[in-house]
């Protein structure tokens, strides 16, 4: 422990939401970086299955259930215990992430969480159209809330793996990028900056490529969602309609497209669940595979962000999804979900650093379209690597909980920011937090695009001339 360092000193309560395999993790990362007393801090979450953790670091837990109806009841004292300001660390699902970060604001508190989260039932409430249910929807309510309180103190969204650390991933692979094909170039240090920067690159889109090898000791039962990280949270989005950030160089919607008619226009959602959506990537070790197109902030705030804009048309931007191959049992339990007209099972396990035997989460960026074709850059951390890091996790895991907690050190370091996306943080900052804990951090590049052996066995429905259109990357 005396060989970690502390990254930052807090006096205030700091209160954690939420005590599943996420907030496990973050918790000894927080005290290990932090200087601060822990009688000041509390986790609540409704289930006590991880108390003994939270009491065996010296931490109180109150076991309760955060509702629309009690959350600031609940939450306000604990924040300002002491006649001081606090820290909230929203690690739950089915708890509104504006409602929390907007009382954090009033406050006068710091926040951060890792994805926007509504209340209970929103992802399945069938009097909401799809479009409603969407996590372009879900942004743009934190969005709202930027546009309301434009001052105050620092409220982060989406600071996990991804969305968080991916956003970060792609400004350095922009970099490395620029850097290797000899593009001159003066570092960005706008949204502008780094749109004409991408655009002059000739990126065209951007998978957030993901492949999880890690592998159960125990075969998975059946009738049993078996995963490597949240099981609610991983069904909930699975449900929500694909959505990917849509760039300028598509011809054409997808059949079952969708535009917004409301917000900042990045987004298209599909008719279709992103669970029972499939994409054509590419990630190192497994090289070409086929991915679920689940829905995730990132899509849509990378695909803004680097947005291109003149005479207040989108000239330029890239095309932006979560191509994600999870580990092998969550695929074979996705599969069976679908099969019961997606209906969850009625157990599951979330698979910890005991439960597995080998192998790694590759999570990157491919950057694709560029005259090198398309290059991946991200973290190859091994089960091994990461249950020698830190406790409580295992590879999957500790990517988000290292977001989790370069997420905090900003906050602590930029207090006055107001509301703020990970795309609008220190990329190089935050990386350097998180790099002791992300195993292998390589760049590669490849020559495989979606029209590799396409068409041998069936004629398809291509596009041969522009091999990066999406109509080339779904699966059909």
């Amino acid at each position: 422990m005396a060989d970690w360092k502390t990254h930052a000193t807090f006096d205030g309560p700091i209160v954690m939401i939420g005590f599943g395999s996420i907030g496990t993790g973050t918790l000894p990362l927080i005290l290990r970086h932090i200087a601060f007393d822990r009688a000041d801090m509390v986790i609540v979450d409704p289930s006590d299955a991880h108390r003994h953790i939270a009491e065996e670091n010296g931490v109180r837990f109150l076991q309760e259930a955060i509702t629309r109806e009690n959350y600031r009841e609940v939450l306000a004292p604990l924040l300002t215990a002491g006649g001081r300001k606090g820290f909230c660390v929203n690690l739950s699902v089915d708890v509104s992430s504006v409602a929390i970060m907007e009382l954090c604001m009033e406050l006068d508190c710091l926040y951060v969480d890792t994805v926007a989260e509504p209340w209970l039932g929103y992802y399945t409430d069938s009097s909401l159209s799809v479009s409603q249910r969407s996590n372009y929807a879900l942004r743009e309510s934190v969005l709202e809330l930027k546009r309301r309180k434009p001052t105050g103190s620092t409220a982060i969204s989406c600071s996990g793996a991804n969305p968080g650390m991916v956003s970060w991933l792609v400004k350095q692979a922009m970099i490395n990028l620029a850097d290797d094909l000899g593009v001159a170039y003066e570092h960005p240090e706008s949204r502008e900056e780094w749109g004409k920067l991408a655009r002059r690159l000739g990126v065209k889109g951007i998978h957030i490529a993901e492949r999880d090898t890690q592998r159960a000791r125990d075969p998975r039962p059946f009738e049993v969602f078996v995963n490597t990280w949240s099981v609610e949270g991983f069904i909930a989005e699975g449900v929500q309609p694909a959505e990917l950030g849509w760039g300028t160089h598509e011809k054409a919607l997808p059949p079952d497209g969708r535009t917004h008619d409301y917000g900042s226009g990045a987004a298209i959602y599909l008719m279709r669940p992103g669970a029972g959506t499939k994409v054509r990537s590419w990630t190192p070790t497994a090289k070409a595979q086929h991915g679920f197109l689940i829905t995730h902030n990132e899509s849509i705030t990378i695909a803004d962000y680097f947005t291109v804009r003149e005479d207040g048309e989108a000239v330029y931007r890239p095309t932006c999804h979560y191509a994600y191959h999870p580990c092998n049992d969550a695929v074979l339990s996705l599969n069976e979900m679908a099969g019961r007209q997606w209906q969850p099972q009625t157990d599951w396990v979330i698979l910890d650093e005991k439960d597995i035997v080998d192998g790694i989460d590759e999570l990157g960026v491919l950057l694709y379209g560029h005259s090198k074709n398309a290059y991946w850059y991200g973290s190859q951390l091994s089960i091994e690597e990461a249950r020698r890091l830190a406790p409580y996790q295992n590879a999957t895991g500790l990517q988000v909980t290292s977001a989790v907690l370069a997420g905090m050190i900003w906050a602590l370091e930029n207090p006055r920011e107001a509301v703020v996306e990970a795309d609008e943080m220190d990329y190089r900052r935050c990386l350097e937090i998180q790099r002791p804990y992300l195993g292998p951090v390589k760049g590669y590049y490849t020559d495989w695009n979606p029209l590799v052996d396409r068409g041998a066995l069936f004629p398809e429905d291509i596009d041969a001339e522009d091999p990066w259109q999406f109509r080339n990357v779904i699966v059909r």
